[in-house]
């Protein structure tokens, strides 16, 4: 799925963190980050986010409750 301007990205890690299955993000040559991996999270931070936001991003969530929980996310801003 792409999300597009995330501006909570302490919410959304958290709510990465709550995700039961593998969360992917893609990034764009293709190269595939365990987002539930902190390590992962940081450098995904430091590389993309720009002026304190995600512009968009192609994210892959495996688990059908973990693409509702990252979709509720995206339309209300909450978990």
């Amino acid at each position: 799925m792409k999300v597009q301007n995330i501006t909570d990205i302490e919410g959304f890690f958290k709510v990465v963190d709550q995700c039961k299955g593998k969360v992917e993000l893609v990034t764009g040559e293709g190269d595939r980050l365990n987002l539930k991996s902190k390590l992962s999270q940081y450098v995904s931070m430091a590389n993309i986010f720009s002026n304190g936001e995600i512009p968009e991003l192609e994210i892959l969530a495996y688990e059908k409750e973990d693409t509702d929980r990252l979709i509720g996310f995206m339309m209300n801003g909450s978990n």
